[in-house]
């Protein structure tokens, strides 16, 4: 009985084949011509195949043997010869091909970098850091993402979804910090999905919660890769979309749709704060037009009296009830909003500008509506924005009016079984089996997946 002993060539190559097994974006193949063999394996998704095409596959058929071949290779300048299989793997993961001939192994540079494609965020801007958004091409997303995490622990699974679209979903994950009970969960939902055409994120969003009728969501949909590689860092899960330039974190909870990117660059002290003014935000936003219905109509005895008369006169010429005055408002607001969306960027601003100061004035003046609804309306519309996330943003939007009706029917009292049912109803929601709003609960809970 023979035994075969492995050379250095194979263990390295077998060790590192190993490292990426659950990696989808891995090449690993071998050339042969006549007597001539060699094995490359390198990353797709960091590597440039042209580069791979012209200086590597091309040269080895021109050769005439393997040495000469190897020859060839390490008279690049872009050429280096790792000096264990660690440095191997580090080298892979940067954009090299390792080339197996002659008994060694050798690193050739074939970077590719992702720009012509890559624009800046525009849905979720920071002050500082990388400008750079997702794009539509999942093997440039996957690039931005190696490129800024660079380990073998990132792991690439890739599934089609939609029997029509054929949209390809990677999931990646880090495999030493990622919880496997919710990738099971990921990757059943995956499977259970049944939708022909499926372009968007937040299409996949819709599909993965688990509910049809639920207000606030339970994943972050993001454009930005930065965010993407701290929550993996962070053992999350991160499910991209070819075809579409959004990502979803999961699971995720209530405080990550407050958190944006800026926190982290700012000192401790001033990244609370911020956070913290969107909390206040939110609050705002959520109870401004309430409380005005609520002082108006029902307890106004709980103002001081000076306050009080301010809000009663400028009523005197509303001729009708304190909710349809903040009713109305609301709804001019909202038809601003979408207006400024969805015209042209070139005259979006000007013309939502322009109609806002006039819609105003023209109001107050004509006695529809108070002075005092147009500086509440305007901090509503200015504090529904101060969060970071869209999806929570629009969220919020919707809950106001839920606010106000009960505002209209109960006074006080109705805002405070509004806040109450917010707690109540967030506490139980959970995100892939994680507690969505009591952030020091026990993250190990598998109940009540949703």
């Amino acid at each position: 009985m023979v035994i075969k002993v492995k050379t250095e060539n194979e263990k390295v190559h077998e060790w590192l084949k190993q490292q990426l097994e659950d990696c989808a974006d891995i090449d690993d193949r071998e050339l042969k011509a006549g007597d001539k063999k060699a094995k490359i394996i390198y990353l797709k998704s960091v590597t440039d195949s042209q580069i791979i095409n012209r200086f590597i596959i091309t040269p080895f058929y021109e050769t005439k043997d393997t040495k000469e071949f190897m020859e060839y290779v390490v008279s690049f300048p872009a050429e280096m010869e790792p000096k264990d299989q660690h440095e191997a793997l580090s080298q892979l993961l940067k954009g090299f091909v390792i080339i197996f001939a002659e008994n060694k192994y050798v690193a050739f540079q074939a970077k590719k970098m992702a720009g012509s494609g890559v624009t800046e965020a525009s849905a979720e801007v920071n002050v500082q850091g990388s400008p750079d958004a997702l794009t539509e091409n999942l093997e440039v997303n996957l690039n931005l993402i190696r490129h800024r995490y660079q380990t073998a622990n990132l792991k690439v699974e890739l599934k089609v979804i939609g029997s029509i679209s054929q949209s390809a979903a990677g999931i990646l994950y880090d495999s030493t910090k990622v919880d496997n009970d919710v990738l099971k969960e990921l990757k059943k939902r995956l499977d259970s999905i049944e939708a022909e055409v499926l372009i968007t994120a937040g299409e996949l969003e819709q599909e993965l919660s688990g509910r049809k009728f639920h207000i606030f969501p339970t994943v972050v949909v993001t454009e930005r890769p930065d965010r993407l590689v701290k929550s993996i860092e962070q053992g999350k899960i991160v499910v991209m979309l070819d075809k579409t330039k959004f990502a979803i974190i999961l699971p995720s909870i209530f405080q990550d749709f407050f958190a944006a990117m800026d926190d982290r660059i700012q000192l401790p002290l001033v990244g609370w704060f911020l956070k913290g003014i969107r909390y206040a935000g939110l609050i705002a936003t959520l109870s401004l037009p309430a409380f005005y219905v609520a002082f108006a109509a029902y307890n106004p005895e709980i103002l001081r009296v000076q306050l009080t008369l301010m809000i009663a006169g400028s009523r005197v010429p509303v001729p009708y009830p304190a909710v349809i005055e903040v009713l109305l408002m609301l709804i001019m607001v909202e038809f601003l909003i979408e207006a400024s969306i969805r015209l042209p960027k070139t005259i979006g601003p000007t013309a939502t500008t322009v109609g806002g100061l006039i819609l105003g004035t023209a109001a107050t003046e004509a006695g529809l509506v108070g002075n005092v609804m147009i500086i509440l309306v305007s901090a509503v519309a200015i504090t529904n924005f101060v969060i970071p996330i869209n999806m929570m943003n629009f969220s919020v939007r919707v809950l106001r009016y839920a606010f106000l009706l009960l505002a209209s029917l109960f006074g006080l009292v109705g805002i405070v079984l509004g806040f109450v049912g917010i707690v109540v109803y967030l506490s139980q929601v959970r995100s892939f089996g994680r507690p969505y709003f009591n952030i020091l609960a026990d993250t190990n809970s598998r109940k009540g997946i949703s």
